[in-house]
């Protein structure tokens, strides 16, 4: 029995994994019960377990004496010319009001959609305790092990280096350990602009970024962005060739909130206009594993010749939020990212470095990956079921590529943070576009954290968000 479960489940996963990677596209008609069955040297009854699953999670649509169809499961946003009009750069704005958004969407009573965080009971908790635990038994030295000078773990950055080799190669000594992805972000930040100086970023962007930009003294410079294939490197290039940027602050792979995955042909587009002009770019990467391609998509980094980007990451997405080690790979910034991390914050623990090290060098953190991508292709297609139904038909979807959150564009008569107020007393939290803009616009969109597991109280959360989106929209 265990053995059968395993087989349909597999095949289930597979057709699911060529949903998400738009293989098998909305509309697309599966093939016939038995070609599968043949195909996959299957039982019928284990393809009809298979494709019943599917049914189950949203998937496909079965069609009476016409097979099953890969379901059209909401209106998605779609593609834009890329126009080259660029407003001046300016100062980001955001702290205060997303100060008040996040006390706002603070509260048990609420049905959570705002913070993206990933859900607990997706990460191996209980692995990396075993992990943890390992590591106190063989080293307990490590608890206790401090420098006043920053260093970096040896087993943690030869693992970083090793799973690199899949897209190219990472010099160990490039490579500067942080307390998270967001450490890495800021110290780079510090490291190649100044107060003043402008950095060109993606409309939309995570509103961590601009918080970022903001507290440093510095302007931002929206590119315009398509929802399908991320920002505008015509844009782009003509901003570096009027001398308008300083640096670049992008989010190639599964941006947050768009859930795009920049193309490789604009990635190496961008990595030689960087090389050309001389202009950093800082690229946060920390979705890049929980991408939903066969094959997770490279880095920029990957294509960088000149040492002008500066990859950064952290397990927190994938492993754990508490365990705060990320990393940056600064290229030829290294060594003023490393004297900045020694003089603002010192040593990142190497006690949770040698844990990572342990979870990420052997299969379990492969495992996890894969489990992760099952799962949350599976949830962002529920979530958008559901608020397909339930919001206006003028409302248009993302189709994230990676990632767990939704970004949704309702009609322009709806006001994102008047709505927030609203949701806030009905017992719904979400996120408002404006939040994700540095000049504020955006104001009819709003992201939602499809990475809860679903329930009866979320799904009526989203019909409450409805209804009110609804009565907004007039």
């Amino acid at each position: 029995m265990s053995t059968q479960l395993n087989l349909y489940e597999h095949l289930a996963n597979e057709l699911g994994s060529l949903i998400a990677s738009r293989v098998l596209a909305p509309g697309d008609r599966l093939p016939s019960i038995r070609h599968l069955a043949q195909q996959k040297r299957l039982s019928v009854s284990t393809v009809m377990q298979a494709l019943r699953l599917m049914e189950d999670r949203g998937l496909i649509d079965a069609k009476p004496q016409a097979g099953f169809y890969v379901r059209h499961r909401a209106r998605t946003l779609a593609s834009v010319p890329e126009s080259q009009d660029l407003k001046e750069p300016g100062y980001v704005g955001i702290n205060n009001l997303l100060m008040r958004v996040l006390q706002a969407n603070e509260g048990s009573h609420l049905v959570q959609l705002g913070s993206a965080w990933p859900p607990d009971e997706l990460l191996p908790i209980k692995r990396m305790q075993r992990t943890v635990a390992g590591l106190v038994r063989r080293q307990p030295e490590l608890l206790s092990k401090v420098s006043c000078v920053e260093t970096n773990e040896p087993g943690f950055v030869r693992q970083l280096t090793r799973r690199a080799l899949d897209w190219g190669q990472l010099d160990a000594g490039e490579i500067v350990v942080t307390s998270s992805c967001t450490e890495a972000i800021s110290l780079c930040l510090r490291a190649v602009a100044k107060p003043g100086d402008t950095i060109a970023i993606e409309s939309a962007t995570y509103f961590v970024l601009l918080q970022m930009i903001e507290s440093l003294g510095m302007k931002a410079l929206e590119i315009p962005t398509d929802p399908k294939t991320g920002p505008s490197i015509d844009a782009l290039e003509l901003a570096m060739q009027a001398g308008l940027v300083q640096a670049c602050l992008f989010i190639p792979n599964a941006n947050n909130p768009l859930g795009t995955i920049m193309p490789e042909a604009n990635k190496k587009r961008l990595a030689a206009l960087l090389t050309q002009h001389g202009i950093p770019l800082i690229e946060d990467d920390v979705y890049g594993d929980l991408c939903f391609t066969n094959e997770r998509p490279w880095p920029v980094k990957a294509y960088d010749t000149s040492g002008h980007v500066l990859l950064c990451s952290s397990f927190s997405k994938a492993v754990s939020p508490a365990v705060r080690v990320g990393y940056v790979a600064a290229g030829r910034y290294a060594q003023q990212v490393m004297l900045l991390k020694t003089v603002f914050s010192g040593t990142t623990t190497h006690f949770f470095q040698s844990a990572l090290a342990d979870f990420i060098g052997g299969s379990s953190y492969d495992q996890q990956i894969r489990k992760m991508r099952r799962e949350l292709v599976q949830r962002i297609a529920r979530m958008s079921d559901a608020v397909a139904e339930a919001f206006p038909a003028e409302c248009s979807l993302s189709e994230p590529q990676g990632g767990f959150v939704l970004w949704i564009r309702m009609p322009a008569a709806v006001d994102a943070l008047t709505l927030h107020r609203d949701a806030i007393a009905a017992g719904v939290a979400f996120m408002p576009g404006p939040l994700f803009s540095a000049s504020g616009k955006l104001t009819n969109y709003i992201r939602l954290n499809c990475g809860n597991s679903w329930s009866a109280e979320t799904a009526a959360g989203i019909v409450r968000l409805g209804q009110l989106v609804k009565d907004a929209a007039g």
